[in-house]
């Protein structure tokens, strides 16, 4: 059970709207098509570990487990080709989607996680979705 209570102290940091971290001092984040920043920092190593291993890798760090979370979006969405709409309610969307999947699952790939919240929150359709041939 304590899992899960710093699952979900994580949790909800990621839902906290975008101009809410801008405003604490973190600058708000730019996740596009074109952002490869972000993108090059996830390691491969950091693609297969799970909700739950990032967070005990994070140090049970908000700030160091919000930052990866922030570099998978960043990576997906470059991946995908979308841009994710820097706003309040987008930043909402997106970590209530990440909260509510976590919880349900914090032994699934935290990258899943992220990946589905960036299609959703970017409006992607599961056929566009689909792998390309």
């Amino acid at each position: 059970m304590k899992r899960f209570a710093g699952l979900v102290v994580a949790a909800v940091l990621m839902a906290a709207p975008v101009a809410v971290q801008a405003q604490a001092g973190r600058p708000a984040p730019s996740v596009s098509a074109s952002s490869s920043a972000g993108a090059a920092a996830v390691s491969p190593e950091m693609l297969s570990k799970t909700v739950h291993e990032t967070w005990v890798d994070s140090g049970r760090n908000e700030d160091k487990f919000f930052d990866v979370v922030q570099s998978m979006a960043a990576m997906s969405a470059q991946k995908r080709g979308v841009t994710l709409p820097n706003t309040e309610a987008a930043g909402q969307k997106m970590g209530n989607l990440i909260k509510s999947s976590a919880r349900r699952d914090p032994d699934q790939l935290l990258y899943a996680v992220v990946d589905a919240a960036v299609r959703q929150t970017a409006g992607v359709s599961s056929a566009r979705s689909q792998p390309r041939q």
